[in-house]
């Protein structure tokens, strides 16, 4: 669509004006083209704009008031000045938003307050998202910055520039803070905190108070901070630029020197500084000169006392310290220095003044060297040597230069110090830089310092340039739209007017080398040389003076004082005298070089080669741009001047963005977001494609006709400027139309009821009217037959009536009488079929009953089989031992049988030999019979003796013949066995007789001590969740491992004990995984472990729901309150570890779920922003989730615990805490996302807050009280969806938003944002009210709920009915070293 088509009735532009700078105008009547005017209504009368035909240059439109407050200024449908400070100002006065995003730039305005927008919750919800995803914020550029560094493993950098008194210190301190939040280093020095730490430092010796600022840096600084190859902090280096040396001995009026000044003075009462012989600071000349030497809310005493714990934690130690207050102490005094003039060209200084020989004393210089070169300057002539006297204010010069120079110094040997103490040992893998350093500036006098500052920005601007031209051709190359060459400023020119040769600071260079020059010298060759240039203009009224066209704007240099900063030179002999101070040779000072030697290397010059290194350093980084913002020059809060932030804005490059912009495809839209928002568009045929893509294109095509307008890429639709606005009209004619038309309907509705009731009441009225004038005018005869002719009628249409009532009696009756017997028929059908259907249900069920207890059957005789088996082979085992201690003892009656087969072989040796000595005793009878009655006795001796032996050899001979045949074998053997066992057993019964052996299981597993290792890893370590016996008896490893204590209790085994329970917790801390189950698993099984030491720990407390036998098992010698306690705290462990897993999970679901999802179907809360994501970094396309997703997590997460039989209380103190984090994180997105604050954003949410109630309602968990933690986010939605322009309005808001602390309400009420037109936007008058009734309101000051907050966790006791007695230990846990007992 052409621009002039867009000129309209009713649509709105914008005219300049001196005051406001534009202010918005209505067209009243249609601009064709040809026209000469353009007629406009202003609110305080029409206005004509004058317009030439040939050349028509048209008023810049105004964007619709939808499109008005965007976070990006690109995305605005009208790409231009006034569009840009329209959207600044409705963003920051009303919305109290001060960060917007201006293409690749984050534009930020100083509120000139502090808000609660940078604490630690709000670095965490920044960290990790991609930029755009939230509300444009310091934060965002910094996790972007860090991001790319750690995909790209390229180093960054961050560029913060500004006016003084934007805020660029803040900004860079913030950026630094955030980095160090993020990217914790993890080791002991705490490098993150030095590096922050360095800011007060260089903030005490740099910054000073302005006109324009109170804490202004006077300085360019430019940090690295370090990281290693896990992107942790290991370092940071600091580089500065152009130190304004001037400031130490002269301040404007209402300024102040450098802070630190200030700081020592307060302090001059305390012993530490005794020896500097301090005054208040109005008593020196250099802290006195701007007036007030106090700023409003500076404590000098107090930052004095943090800047010497910042030296003491970077590690520069007392001495160091001492010294450099000596120095700062000593340039006080030089400047009370008094300098008298003798004569017309001669000057002295009196020995005798005090400031003199306490500066001597302090830096240890001799005070008659000090007064004679302050004023005398040593001439080197060919032949001689010449002192000369100089006049008085050569005098003071030197002495200021002197002071200007020690302070320079102190400052760089200070930075090199910060340097030196932020270096870590490690090897710098990346680093991010942060440039904070001064924009652009002109002023009524401008000098040599603002000449090097707007040529730093120069250089600045011109690498911006390129870098948005470079990101521009790839947006359109990634998406694969023909490049088209765009039209930018090239500031060249200007710089090489600067820095060429024979350019501007190469004549001023040349110049200082002649001794005789001159700024006027000087100047005229700048005009001889220059003129030519079009960027280089002499000013027509002054002849001191050269003005520079640069980008921002023309400035007018006075050439005053330029040769003397460019030399910066100092006098010969006092350098001498200050090398020989004993505190200056105590620092690391660079040494000052004479001043011939100085000369070679100018000011300008070092400026220019520090200028190209810091440029080299960018263009090897990805930059990031930070451009602050000053909104007015009193420093109000949250004043907007328009004029000073368009000079801001024209300065710091922002607006040529938009016009690279806007020279292009300005707004782009993913192709789902334009379906959704231009749905309305679409005819029917067009929305019931399937390919959405393709609608798109059709729809546009029929809509722009022509196709330069717009282009489609891979992804996205691209859009000409003004685009979006024209079809945002068509959806609002179309809304509109769609209106009218409900309305009309409605409308003739209502008239139409209106008139049918006016119509009978008219009519009824008639009637009686009618008939009154009837009966006036008839006469009485004519009333008679009239009356005899009603009554005829009456009886006659009665007669008729009654005869019809009768045929239609009849007819009814007969129809009911059909109808009744068909409803008959019909039910007795249908209770027919119900009765065949019952008796089919009643097979059917007695089938599913006989077929479900089959199963039920084969599964108990599978368990009962299983449990026979394992009995069968438990006593196989038993049987096993007792076979092999059969063989044992059977082994040893073999090896004793062997001896006694020995013993009869000695026997029968024996009875031989008794058997010969019978012989010889017979033959001896004869011979020797006085001996007879001995011989008789031996003979009986000898005859017993031989029976014996008999008897021995029977029994051998029937041992022979037993073993003949296995079963005597056996039962020889089992004779002898059976013996032993008598034996043994009386044995046992004499040593043991109080023993007794119990018939039942006592509910106990006992285990050797060297099995106590198998058993902590078979249970505990290496245990499968997956197997039967766990899902059987979820806290089957707590029984287990609670009878094996019973055990030790039992045997009064103290040590046993102690290592056991040891080894438990030692075993369950070892396996603490990351996996959910695992977690759920032993979380149950510590609980459950811990319900039951006190079940049966025997206190009354733990009884009172114990059966007798539970009380009867009751532990007996030990008391294990204290592993009870161990335990515990082992559990909550367990607990929180099992909450963060699940808060990993369930957290990126959060946001699309409750926020960026569409749950009501019809209802869409995407606003027209022309979104495009700014992330540079590499990312893959996530997953799309819904609210169906969170629950689902949820409905996991519940069946995981109840799977593993995780006690009621548990789960509802887990739910809860889950809850809690989806109200946080929800909430917490909603203040930091202002297109999230809309009045159908908070029907979405109160639609997501319904289905997390009905899954609790599902669930049974109404009574954990989780719907209590969603409290504040249900009333946020609440606050989005209720009218907010009365004064009724605000008090019902005060009274229902309970759970919302005020700065909640207040964040939500302006960053409130209308989808459609019909929408209202929140006035400020209706904010403020809210805020006056919100001051006595009690509540948290925070922005952000802690989504990290952890409930308190209880443990409740539940008794167990598990009989121990009763437990089974099963085969698949490998444990058949324990022993029921």
């Amino acid at each position: 669509m052409a621009v002039l088509e867009l000129y309209t009735k009713y649509n709105r532009v914008w005219i300049s004006d001196e005051e406001h700078v534009w202010k918005s105008a209505e067209i009243v009547k249609d601009f064709h083209s040809g026209d000469t005017v353009l007629e406009l209504l202003l609110e305080d009368g029409s206005y004509c704009y004058t317009v030439d035909p040939s050349k028509p240059q048209l008023p810049p439109l105004r964007n619709p008031d939808i499109l008005v407050g965007e976070n990006d200024l690109t995305a605005l449908s009208y790409l231009h000045e006034p569009a840009v400070l329209h959207n600044l100002k409705v963003r920051f006065v009303e919305s109290r938003i001060i960060y917007t995003y201006c293409g690749i730039i984050l534009v930020a305005l100083n509120p000139y307050k502090q808000l609660p927008i940078y604490g630690d919750a709000i670095i965490h919800a920044y960290s990790g998202q991609n930029m755009g995803d939230m509300d444009p914020h310091i934060f965002a550029v910094a996790e972007e910055a860090y991001k790319q560094m750690a995909r790209n493993h390229k180093n960054q950098s961050i560029i913060v520039s500004g006016e003084s008194g934007a805020g660029k210190t803040v900004s860079a301190r913030y950026a630094m803070r955030y980095f160090a939040v993020v990217s914790k280093s993890g080791s002991k020095t705490r490098v993150e905190d030095k590096v922050l730490a360095s800011n007060p430092i260089t903030e005490a010796i740099g910054n000073a108070k302005t006109t324009r600022n109170d804490n202004s840096s006077r300085f360019g600084k430019y940090t690295e901070i370090s990281f290693d190859r896990k992107y942790r902090i290991i370092g940071a280096n600091m580089r500065t630029y152009l130190l304004e040396k001037s400031r130490v001995v002269f301040q404007a009026e209402n300024e102040r020197n450098y802070h630190i000044f200030y700081q020592i003075c307060s302090c001059a009462d305390s012993p530490a500084f005794k020896n500097l012989r301090l005054l208040s600071a109005d008593k020196f000349n250099y802290t006195c000169m701007g007036g007030d030497i106090n700023i409003e809310g500076v404590n000098d005493k107090k930052d004095l006392e943090e800047t010497r714990q910042t030296f003491s934690l970077l590690g520069l130690k007392e001495d160091f310290q001492s010294d450099v207050f000596k120095i700062l102490a000593a340039i006080l005094h030089l400047g009370n220095v008094e300098i008298k003039n003798v004569g017309d060209d001669k000057s002295s200084v009196p020995l005798s003044d005090p400031h003199l020989a306490v500066f001597c004393e302090l830096l240890g210089v001799s005070a008659e060297g000090l007064v004679r070169w302050l004023c005398h300057r040593r001439i080197v002539l060919v032949a001689e040597t010449v002192v000369k006297p100089v006049p008085k204010d050569r005098a003071i010069n030197a002495r200021d230069a002197l002071a200007k120079h020690i302070y320079a110094h102190l400052f760089d040997c200070i930075i090199n110090r910060i340097n030196t103490a932020l270096q870590v040992p490690g090897k710098q893998h990346a680093f991010i830089g942060v440039l904070d350093i001064y924009g652009f500036e002109t002023f009524d006098i401008n000098s040599f310092e603002q000449f090097c500052i707007n040529y730093a920005n120069e250089k600045l601007q011109q690498q911006f340039n390129l870098h948005v031209f470079k990101l521009e051709q790839e947006e359109y190359m990634k998406e694969d739209i023909p490049w088209t060459l765009i039209d930018f400023y090239d500031n060249q020119p200007v710089i090489d007017l600067i820095e060429a040769k024979m350019g501007i600071l190469d004549l001023l260079d040349e110049e200082c080398l002649f001794p005789q020059g001159t700024d006027q010298s000087w100047l005229q060759k700048l005009y001889n040389y220059l003129q030519a240039s079009p960027m280089f203009e002499k000013p027509r009224l002054s002849n001191g003076a050269f003005v520079i066209q640069h980008f921002a704007d023309k400035v007018e240099y006075q050439c005053r004082g330029f040769l003397e900063k460019n030399r910066d030179a100092l006098y010969e002999e006092l350098v001498d005298m200050m090398r020989s101070s004993k505190v200056i040779k105590s620092l690391p000072v660079p040494s000052v070089k004479p001043a011939n030697k100085h000369l070679r290397t100018s000011v300008g010059d070092k400026f220019r080669s520090s200028l190209s290194l810091l440029m080299e350093t960018l263009n090897a980084t990805t930059p990031h741009y930070v451009r602050c913002i000053k909104p007015n020059d009193e420093k109000l809060p949250f004043e907007y001047d328009s004029r000073r932030v368009v000079q801001q804005l024209r300065a710091c490059g922002v607006l040529e963005t938009i016009r690279i912009s806007a020279q292009s495809y300005p707004s782009r839209w993913t192709y789902v977001e334009f379906y959704s928002r231009y749905s309305i568009l679409m005819s029917h045929v067009e929305a019931d494609l399937n390919d959405k893509k393709q609608t798109c294109k059709n729809v546009l095509q029929r809509l722009i006709h022509d196709s330069n307008q717009y282009k489609f890429g891979r992804t996205k639709i691209f859009f000409r400027a003004g685009q979006v606005a024209y079809l945002e009209k068509l959806r609002l004619d179309r809304l509109r139309g769609a209106c009218v038309t409900i309305q009309k309907h409605a409308r003739g509705w209502s008239q139409r009821r209106k008139y049918l009731a006016l119509r009978k009441a008219a009519i009824i009225l008639q009637q009686y009217v009618r008939g009154k004038r009837t009966i006036r005018l008839e006469p009485f005869t004519c009333l008679s037959f009239g009356w005899a002719a009603l009554v005829i009628q009456r009886h006659w249409r009665g007669y008729l009536l009654r005869q019809v009532y009768q045929v239609v009696r009849l007819a009814t009756i007969t129809i009911q009488a059909f109808t009744r017997g068909w409803i008959a028929r019909k039910r007795y059908k249908k209770m027919i079929k119900e009765h065949k259907a019952l008796v089919i249900q009643k097979y059917a069920r007695a089938w599913l009953a006989r077929r479900r207890f089959q199963t039920m059957r084969r599964l108990v005789l599978n368990v009962q089989l299983s449990y026979r088996v394992q009995q069968l082979r438990k006593k196989i085992d038993e049987q096993n031992k007792e076979n092999r201690g059969l063989l044992e003892r059977l082994t040893s009656l073999a090896n004793s049988h062997s001896q006694t087969m020995e013993k009869l072989q000695g026997l029968e040796t024996q009875l031989e030999k008794s058997t010969n000595q019978k012989a010889s005793l017979e033959k001896r009878e004869k011979k020797a019979k006085e001996d007879a009655s001995l011989v008789s006795i031996e003979v009986d001796a000898l005859s017993l003796f031989v029976s014996l032996l008999q008897f021995c050899l029977q029994r051998k001979q029937f041992r022979r013949s037993s073993c003949a045949t296995c079963k005597q074998k056996n039962r020889v053997h089992k004779s002898y066995l059976n013996f032993f066992i008598t034996f043994i057993v009386s044995q046992t019964a004499r040593q043991k007789p109080a023993s007794t052996i119990p018939k039942d299981y006592l509910g106990m597993l006992e285990y050797k001590r060297e099995d106590e290792p198998r058993l902590i890893e078979n249970i505990i370590l290496d245990l499968k969740l997956k197997g039967v016996a766990v899902n059987m008896i979820p806290t089957l490893p707590a029984y287990i491992l609670f009878m094996c204590i019973r055990h030790a209790d039992y045997l009064n085994d103290d040590a046993k004990l102690k290592s056991l329970m040891n080894a438990i917790i030692g075993g369950v801390k070892k396996s603490h995984q990351k996996d959910l189950e695992f977690l759920s698993f032993w979380l149950s099984n510590t609980h459950q472990l811990l319900n039951c030491l006190k079940q049966y720990s025997g206190e009354e407390e733990f009884l009172k729901q114990s059966t007798p036998r539970q009380k009867k098992n009751c532990l007996q010698n030990f008391d294990l309150s204290e592993h009870r306690q161990i335990l515990s705290d082992l559990a909550i462990q367990i607990y929180h570890r099992f909450i963060s897993v699940m808060h990993k999970t369930l957290t990126p679901t959060i946001v699309p779920g409750m926020l960026e999802h569409e749950s009501l179907q019809g209802i869409s809360s995407m606003k027209p922003t022309g979104f495009r994501k700014r992330s540079n970094s590499f990312y893959e396309e996530s997953e799309t989730y819904t609210i169906s997703s969170i629950l689902q997590h949820l409905t996991v997460f519940h069946s995981t615990m109840s799977h593993h039989g995780l006690d009621q209380g548990l789960i509802k103190q887990v739910i809860k805490q889950l809850f809690y984090l989806v109200a946080a994180i929800t909430l917490n997105n909603i203040m930091l996302r202002k297109d999230m604050c809309s009045c159908r954003k908070g029907m979405q949410i109160r639609c997501n807050i319904s289905y997390l109630e009905e899954w609790l309602k599902e669930k049974e968990l109404q009574s954990s009280n989780a719907m209590d933690t969603l409290e504040p986010l249900a009333q946020a939605a609440w606050l989005l969806q209720v009218n907010k322009s009365t004064d009724e309005d605000a008090k019902e808001i005060i009274e229902k938003c309970c759970e919302l602390s005020p700065v909640q309400i207040v964040k939500i009420l302006n960053s409130y944002t209308p989808i459609d037109d019909f929408e209202k936007r929140v006035t400020s008058s209706f904010v403020r009210k809210v805020q006056s009734l919100l001051q006595d309101h009690e509540g948290s000051a925070q922005l952000m709920l802690d989504a990290d907050y952890r409930f308190q966790v209880t443990f409740p006791f539940c008794t167990s009915t598990q009989a121990l007695e009763l437990l089974q230990v099963p085969n698949s846990l490998h444990l058949d070293f324990l022993n029921r007992i």
